[in-house]
């Protein structure tokens, strides 16, 4: 017989728990302490299994008859409704992991910086790389998503920061593959894709000069680590 509403409502707890049967497998289960869940039983594959729909009131029994529904077809498709159950967890988990969720974890897994350098590296990546692709599931960045960011940042000319910026995104696609959110690291083929700022070399001292040179280090009255660093 099919439990109506005001079964499942007044339904008082009992010494040990029971359940009231509704129709297709659905019933409610009710604990000694009073609490209410409602569970499909179904079989899949020649085994007995259950499958938990929520707690009632919370889920009124219009609303778990239409769940047991949603899974009899999943079971008629030949889908086990605890491991449709299993991934869309795992989507939703995965929605969760943001370029910017995983880069907060990779800062503050990095101990070994100074307060200082770890706030400039966070600032860093809030102001040029978090307003493109922080929004964006690491698992669907292509090595040309992150280079968006860093050529906006080399276009400007600060190509010292976008060399900074290149390995800061490196390292945090690193820690994704090794926390296993990736697989593998598209930021790996960024090597040589921002231009370098070339070094300035100064002309070499004429050796007739060299002699003059070291008699002013040695008659200089500065500081000893600046006499060594000349």
């Amino acid at each position: 017989m099919a439990i109506t509403d005001v079964a499942a409502r007044t339904a008082k707890p009992r010494e040990k728990e029971y359940k009231l049967t509704d129709s297709h497998g659905l019933y409610l289960l009710v604990k000694p302490t009073g609490s209410k869940r409602w569970y499909l039983k179904y079989r899949f594959e020649g085994k007995e299994s259950r499958v938990a729909l929520g707690a009632y009131p919370l889920v009124s029994l219009a609303k778990a008859r239409d769940k047991r529904d949603e899974i009899r077809l999943l079971l008629a498709e030949g889908i086990s409704p605890n491991a449709k159950k299993e991934e869309v967890r795992e989507q939703e988990q995965s929605a969760l992991n943001t370029f910017e969720k995983v880069a907060k974890d990779w800062h503050s897994n990095n101990k070994r910086w100074s307060s200082g350098h770890a706030e400039r590296v966070w600032r860093d990546l809030e102001r040029n790389i978090l307003p493109t692709i922080g929004a964006r599931n690491i698992a669907d960045l292509s090595t040309r998503d992150l280079l968006l960011p860093l050529r906006e940042v080399e276009m400007s000319g600060r190509l010292d920061v976008a060399s900074r910026l290149q390995q800061r995104i490196t390292g945090i696609m690193r820690y994704a593959v090794q926390s296993g959110l990736i697989d593998r690291n598209p930021a790996q083929d960024l090597a040589g894709a921002i231009t370098s700022r070339k070094a300035t070399h100064r002309p070499a001292l004429p050796l007739e000069k060299l002699p003059d040179f070291l008699q002013k280090i040695e008659c200089h009255k500065g500081r000893l680590l600046t006499r060594l660093a000349l």
